[in-house]
């Protein structure tokens, strides 16, 4: 009898499955669980009407864990990326469903009160907060929380913190070997748009990229460097204002996917061939980066991986917690990968700058 219950939960109907009956997303399903009014009346029937068809019980379940104890965690975000966070919730999302818990998906913008904010967790009966960026470099809130008592994972900080369990990639090393595989290429003039300043990892990267160039003799040009922030208005910003130089760069590498994008958007814009005339690279590998042509060379970070493994470590903490057998707060570091497309080649020999059209 034990063998078949355990067999019946591991094939248990998970989160995705009720989204792919009901032609949603799991964010969606989500929403219809925890009773958020923004679903449409329509698209809340065929989600419920899903949830009945495949016998989804994600309260029954969660009452399984930790010695029939109820587990909320929450999900708390403030990212300007689409393409970012719609990958981390798919993976959280995903591994909240088969660690039978729930999870509240939260957003937070700073017109709203810290304060606010983690006394609506409380009250919400929150056992636990995944953080990704760039909330993951927060203090106010990583002490808000704290103080509150209650545990928090933080994603993708370039620097995981002693006190906190962390889940991130090489951000440094990543960004070496991007910027080692352009002057692999030939580019000795390599334009750069930086992170948002508040996030730890886009200093990183940065730092990564400054290295490879060192190595390789080639100074640092600050006339190639601009800031950015993450977003894809702020690369189309930057793009253009590094490609307005009078001895542009042969290539540009971009801190995440949707600068990266808007880097090609003004490329093209300028009347510049990628990567004829301009090689363009992101990080990140969200979807963004082969839904534009050509489609970027960028970084891969596992973002579903790490939002999956934030669920798992906070899920143990919570239930080290409740034993009284707590252990020190683990940080995992998983691996990155450099995947090359369309947007890369060779430089010419006299680069071509068309300027503005």
């Amino acid at each position: 009898m034990e063998a078949r219950s355990s067999r019946r939960q591991r094939n248990a109907p998970t989160i995705n499955d009720v989204a792919k009956h009901a032609g949603v997303s799991p964010m969606t399903v989500s929403r219809v669980i925890n009773g958020e009014q923004v679903v449409r009346a329509a698209t809340k029937e065929k989600v419920e009407a899903a949830i009945a068809a495949l016998n989804y019980s994600p309260s029954a379940a969660a009452r399984s864990l930790a010695g029939g104890d109820e587990t909320r965690i929450g999900l708390l975000y403030s990212n300007p990326s689409a393409s970012y966070l719609s990958e981390f919730l798919v993976g959280s999302l995903d591994q909240s469903s088969r660690a039978g818990i729930d999870l509240v998906v939260e957003k937070w913008d700073e017109q709203t009160a810290i304060k606010a904010v983690v006394d609506h967790l409380v009250r919400g009966r929150i056992d636990g907060v995944v953080l990704p960026p760039p909330l993951c470099d927060h203090q106010a809130m990583i002490d808000a929380l704290r103080e509150a008592g209650i545990p928090a994972v933080v994603v993708a900080n370039g620097h995981a913190p002693a006190s906190l369990a962390a889940v991130s990639i090489d951000d440094r090393g990543a960004a070496y070997e991007m910027t080692r595989h352009l002057i692999g290429l030939g580019h000795n003039r390599i334009g750069f748009i930086k992170g948002h300043p508040n996030l730890s990892a886009s200093e990183e990267r940065y730092q990564g990229y400054i290295r490879a160039l060192g190595e390789a003799g080639i100074a640092l040009d600050d006339a190639l460097v601009e800031q950015g922030f993450f977003t894809y208005r702020s690369g189309l910003d930057a793009a253009e204002h590094i490609l307005a130089r009078d001895n542009p760069p042969t290539a540009i590498f971009a801190s995440n996917d949707d600068m990266a994008a808007a880097t090609v958007a003004i490329a093209h814009r300028n009347g510049l061939d990628v990567p004829g005339d301009l090689t363009v690279c992101g990080f990140d590998d969200t979807s963004l980066a082969t839904t534009i042509w050509p489609e970027l060379t960028t970084i891969r970070q596992p973002i579903s991986a790490m939002s999956r493994a934030a669920v798992d470590l906070l899920v143990r903490h919570i239930k080290g917690r409740r034993a009284q057998s707590e252990d020190g707060p683990p940080h995992m570091l998983l691996d990155y990968e450099l995947v090359r497309r369309q947007s890369d080649a060779a430089p010419r020999l006299r680069p071509k700058h068309k300027g503005r059209k």
